[in-house]
Formats: structure tokens, C-alpha cells, sequence
């Protein structure tokens, strides 16, 4: 048991150690190129940092928990986002995942 939890601790150190390196080149970039004035306004967003923290997590640590709870809040937040990208169909699609997830989430913690 402590190994794996060695080994989870060295894919968190690893995932956060990875994306703040992502976070130090985008900030480099933007000094350098200006996404905003290059038609890219959305890259430097906050919001969209927690996106690529998802990723990043996702990607690199082995227990995908983590990624998931950050690409869900992400969704959440950007409700507006999905809304116009997904149109009308979005109204049910948010209540729908949200019970899908919760009725799974409640059976994964039962079993």
C-alpha cells in the first residue's frame, strides 16, 4: 500500500510540475507573440487554465480522479460555452450528465 501511494504522490508531483511548466511557456508566449492581437484572446483565459490542468492531470497521473473532477468543473463553469456550441439540445444535456454521473458515482461507492 505504500508503494502505491508513493507512487500516486510522484504522478501529482509530476502532473503539477508539468503543467506549471505549461503555465511559465504560455505566459513566455503571450509576452512574445500577444495572443490577443494574434486573434487568440481565449488561450491566456482563466478558465481555460483549469482546462489545461485537466488535460495535463488526465494525460500524466495514473488515478484519473483528479482530471475528472477539474475537466467537470471546467464544464460546468463554461456552461454557456457548451450551451452555444451543443444549441438547444444543451438544456438537457447538462441535468441528464449531472444524474448519469451521480446514479454511477453512487453505485461505484455502494458496490
Amino acid at each position: 500500500m505504500s508503494a502505491a501511494k508513493a507512487s500516486n504522490n510522484k504522478d501529482t508531483y509530476k502532473a503539477a510540475g508539468i503543467t506549471l511548466v505549461v503555465f511559465g511557456v504560455l505566459y513566455l508566449l503571450d509576452k512574445w507573440v500577444h495572443f490577443e492581437s494574434s486573434g487568440l484572446p481565449w488561450v491566456m483565459q482563466k478558465d481555460y487554465f483549469l482546462l489545461y490542468t485537466a488535460v495535463i492531470f488526465l494525460l500524466v497521473k495514473h488515478d484519473k480522479s483528479v482530471g475528472l473532477v477539474l475537466a467537470g468543473l471546467w464544464l460546468i463553469l463554461n456552461f454557456g460555452l457548451i450551451t452555444a456550441l451543443v444549441g438547444t439540445l444543451s438544456a438537457y444535456l447538462l441535468p441528464l450528465a449531472l444524474l448519469v454521473t451521480g446514479i454511477i458515482l453512487y453505485f461505484i461507492a455502494t458496490r
